[in-house]
């Protein structure tokens, strides 16, 4: 398993609030992924001047907001197997949610810290 990304993920019922003040530190957004949980969840990729990055995720899910870490991956079910053998958990059972550019999902230590596994699919060779 190789990461070729690692930072912090956020996810929160009301994203513009998160992001306001982000941006009130400087960071810009960059990428927005509309087609998480076909629509129902928006990512927003964020960074700074220095190369920082934070990912905030809108999820009607959560029951509060939550903060984990993004971890991409070039081989998703390695990683998952890798996480899942040290005890994560994956509270959706085995559902992995896919869109047109990534496999993702979280998991949660056993200590409570969530990781999220993401695959871009287009780094696939």
């Amino acid at each position: 398993m190789k990461i070729t990304r690692f930072c912090p993920i956020i996810v929160t019922k009301d994203p513009e609030s998160v992001i306001s003040v982000f941006e009130a530190l400087g960071f810009e957004k960059r990428h927005t992924k509309k087609d998480v949980e076909g629509g129902a969840n928006v990512a927003v990729t964020m960074k700074d001047a220095n190369g920082f990055s934070v990912i905030v995720a809108k999820s009607d899910n959560v029951p509060r907001d939550l903060t984990g870490i993004q971890i991409n991956v070039d081989n998703f079910e390695e990683t998952y197997d890798f996480f899942i053998d040290k005890g994560f958990v994956n509270p959706r059972g085995d559902k992995v949610t896919e869109t047109s550019s990534s496999k993702a999902t979280m998991v949660f230590a056993p200590s409570g810290f969530a990781i999220n596994i993401d695959e871009h699919l287009k780094n696939r060779d």
